[in-house]
């Protein structure tokens, strides 16, 4: 047994050889928290949800990190800000999206911190629709500051960062100290600079990036933390270089993203996790983005399709199996047709263990055939392990007109098993939408939601109160409010 996995840096497949035998350690970049999940979100989650369920069928203990990125450019400018020590205003640049679950206008007065938790629990609550694990460990940027001022001080030490001279606060990686940078993406020279950060100040070298961002006088002063350079907030790039250095060490297996986020975030992870002594990440995976109809997703092109709109559209296994069809490192198509061909192919599944139930037929033991096991170790070939899957659907149901019993009984097992690593099996989930494992992880957050809800009205703050009403509403969450506490429903039902 090998499994083997397209490796970025060395543009080949790979053996995976684990750090640790046994044990894969997998970080994998997570959402920035400003706005409510879209299909290329899900899609990137379960490429490494799948990566995951098959490492661990395979035998091995997996600790996968996925991080939350709750401080950022985007964050602070997807809300208005009114921070008590501060008396700047920061402009409401909220995301217009039409068909979003998140309430534009209600959120608009949140405090940033506020605002990106609530888009968290909007990411968990897709997360879970459609059947991804939890992570071994989901840390947030806010949480790690200490990691992460304590890397970019060992980066100054070692010579490959400075503080701005300016007296700005601002700390930047010198990128011509440094010479492997370009390897993850193999560029080199003018092609590595990104145009982020154009508007900090006192750069060496345009291709330099920011650690550290001192702090501007527009900001909220909440989105400030003390430093020895000054006062201010990590750089996007740092926060996940410290935060796996800290939950997996400073050398783990797989580190995994879209990607659209080999150049810059990725380069410069590498980089400065490097330079700073850490061996990091010995294979880094991509997935590839998500289209809609030959387009790419765009705000200008009005094609952008969230969560709440897949979710709302077809079963969650229906979502689950037409986002992981196609191989993880290819682009996804999604078109106008691709759920109706998704609800197909569960449907012929439900149908064989229909089928062989009124046979009085059972499973033999679930058991994943080889020809699933060497396409899904070869580079987590799904496209190939569901071709197996569908084949054995086939065989189930010509073996149940034939009155072959045992033949039936092991292709039932059999695609149990393929289904079940897939996260796909029609019979673990419930045939109400959403199902049993859904809805238990919708309750906790809507009840969370819900008991904030109950401190702001005990606090008098309507406004707040309000806010969550509104956000659950716009979630097609309806609540009633009664003698004994508040109930909750799915579009009154």
């Amino acid at each position: 047994m090998t499994v083997r996995l397209y490796d970025t840096r060395s543009q080949s497949l790979q053996e995976l050889d684990p750090v640790v035998p046994g044990r894969v350690g997998m970080y994998v970049c997570g959402p920035t928290v400003q706005s409510s999940p879209h299909i290329g979100h899900l899609r990137s989650a379960l490429s490494y949800d799948l990566l995951r369920r098959w490492l661990e069928h395979r035998g091995y203990a997996v600790t996968l990190i996925r991080n939350v990125t709750d401080i950022d450019d985007k964050i602070l400018n997807a809300v208005r800000v009114q921070d008590p020590t501060s008396s700047s205003l920061n402009a409401v640049r909220v995301q217009d999206r039409t068909s979003s679950s998140l309430n534009a206008a209600a959120l608009g007065s949140d405090p940033w911190w506020a605002h990106a938790y609530r888009v968290e629990l909007e990411f968990t609550a897709a997360y879970t629709a459609i059947g991804v694990l939890p992570p071994t460990n989901e840390p947030r940027a806010t949480g790690n500051i200490g990691e992460m001022l304590d890397l970019i001080q060992r980066l100054i030490d070692r010579g490959h960062a400075y503080p701005a001279t300016d007296g700005s606060g601002d700390v930047y990686f010198d990128v011509a100290s440094w010479p492997g940078y370009g390897t993850l993406t193999r560029q080199t020279g003018d092609a590595l600079v990104s145009g982020e950060d154009a508007d900090q100040r006192a750069r060496r070298s345009p291709r330099d990036f920011a650690l550290w961002k001192g702090h501007k006088p527009e900001e909220p002063e909440s989105a400030s933390w003390p430093a020895p350079w000054g006062g201010g907030r990590p750089g996007w790039h740092i926060e996940c270089s410290a935060m796996a250095e800290r939950y997996l060490g400073a050398e783990f297996d797989i580190h995994g993203g879209g990607l659209d986020l080999r150049f810059p975030h990725h380069e410069n992870e590498l980089a400065q996790s490097t330079a700073s002594g850490a061996p990091f990440a010995r294979l880094w995976v991509h997935n590839g983005l998500v289209t809609v109809n030959g387009q790419k997703m765009s705000k200008s092109l009005g094609n952008s399709v969230f969560a709440s709109d897949l979710l709302g559209a077809a079963r969650p296994v229906v979502v689950r199996y037409a986002l992981a069809a196609a191989h993880y490192r290819s682009d996804r198509d999604f078109q106008d047709g691709s759920l109706v061909e998704a609800e197909e192919a569960i449907g012929r599944i439900e149908r064989l263990f229909e089928r062989a139930e009124a046979a009085g037929v059972g499973a033999a033991a679930a058991v994943v055939p080889d020809a699933f096991a060497t396409a899904m170790d070869d580079d987590l070939g799904v496209p190939e392990a569901l071709a197996v899957l569908h084949d054995t659907v086939r065989r189930g149901n010509q073996a149940i007109d034939a009155g072959e019993s045992d033949v039936v009984a092991h292709a039932v097992g059999a695609v149990h098993a393929m289904a079940g690593v897939l996260g796909v099996d029609p019979t673990t989930w419930s045939t109400g939408r959403g199902g049993d494992r859904t809805r238990g992880a919708l309750a906790a957050l809507v009840e969370r939601l819900i008991e904030e809800r109950a401190t702001a009205r005990s606090s008098r703050d309507w406004a707040a109160a309000d806010r969550v009403r509104d956000t659950l509403s716009a979630a097609g969450v309806v609540l009633e409010d009664g003698a004994d506490g508040t109930r909750w429903s799915i579009d009154g039902r």
